[in-house]
């Protein structure tokens, strides 16, 4: 089969609501800070009342990871479900408009396309409220084998590892992909998610449904039940063929079988927002990944698009990332 995109994208299709707030707000309205809640559509209507002016941005983490792709210059899709409503409508044309394809039919009935309020604090820190709706209906039938064959990557987001019908579209789409010969990633997305879905995620890894596992230091931790890195690292080394460990400000490590790699992060003058960095490190790693870059080619594109999505509100990139690599010894 014919490869026509560097990542293929599965998750939340979400328009991001993002808007700066005081400490104060969290804990009046009951916010643990830095985590990501799920809400109800009450309590969606609720925060979007009380929060101040806002940025509406198409959104959802892998497609934020799929639009990083797109600004370095690759070729990307994604399947992710929305309504056919405004919000629906507004996150095709968004994503669309980057050069990803989007395909995936929306839904005439049932609940609303999804939105994730993000309340960024004065430090940066982002607390994240998320009402799913549409998003968690995605299912078997919405993938495509020609599109997962097509794509060198089949990325696929732990944050939608929760509806049924949805794992069994992740399932399709990893064994889609290993029939073509393609590879399977997987980003673990959040703590919480380890915490909810751990046996089922190193059943993932172990089984070789996923190739390569994207973690941080803290999804790590959880996942192995350590606060040892050193420990976490071993055995995450042992389960899976490829992992990523984002470290925040120290870097981030690829490990396999054949020994580990370790990248240092991009330094900034000031972090803005930190709604996106892993989704964008994701983005450079799998882009150079897709395009046969070493391990540590694709760490350092991965740190740099990083850096830039943290130095301004919002998940997708400001900057020509591109031109972005180049400036920091990396051409594409």
């Amino acid at each position: 089969m014919t490869l026509r995109y560097d990542v293929l994208g599965l998750g939340n299709a979400i328009v991001d609501v993002l808007s700066r707030c005081e400490e104060d707000f969290l804990v009046q309205h009951g916010m643990a800070k830095g985590a990501m809640t799920l809400i109800d559509e009450a309590r969606a209507e609720a925060i979007y009342a009380a929060m101040g002016p806002a940025i509406e941005v198409s959104g959802g983490s892998a497609a934020n990871t799929i639009a990083g792709v797109a600004a370095l210059g690759g070729r990307g899709a994604f399947i992710g479900k929305v309504k056919n409503d405004p919000l629906g409508a507004s996150f095709g044309h968004d994503i669309r408009s980057l050069g990803v394809a989007f395909d995936t039919k929306a839904a005439e009935a049932g609940p609303a396309t999804a939105r994730c309020f993000i309340l960024v604090t004065p430090d940066g820190q982002r607390t994240m409220n998320t009402y799913l709706g549409a998003a968690q209906d995605l299912s078997p039938r919405d993938i495509d084998p020609n599109v997962v064959g097509a794509a060198a990557v089949t990325y696929l987001e732990g944050y939608l590892w929760d509806p049924p019908n949805a794992k069994d579209a992740f399932r399709a789409a990893a064994a889609h992909a290993h029939a073509a010969g393609r590879h399977v990633a997987l980003t673990l997305s959040d703590a919480f998610c380890v915490d909810r879905y751990r046996e089922e995620f190193i059943h993932l890894m172990r089984s070789g449904t996923v190739d390569i596992v994207f973690a941080n230091e803290a999804e790590l931790h959880s996942l192995y039940q350590t606060s040892d890195f050193a420990t976490a690292l071993r055995a995450i080394r042992r389960d899976v063929k490829l992992a990523v460990v984002t470290r925040s400000e120290k870097g981030a490590v690829v490990v396999n079988a054949q020994g580990s790699v370790e990248v240092a992060a991009v330094p900034i003058e000031r972090v803005v927002d930190t709604t996106g960095a892993g989704d964008l490190f994701a983005a450079g790693f799998l882009y150079g990944f897709a395009r046969g870059f070493d391990h540590a080619t694709s760490a350092r594109l991965g740190t740099i698009a990083a850096a830039e999505v943290i130095s301004h509100m919002g998940a997708r990139p400001e900057a020509n990332l591109k031109a972005l690599a180049a400036e920091n010894g990396v051409a594409l």
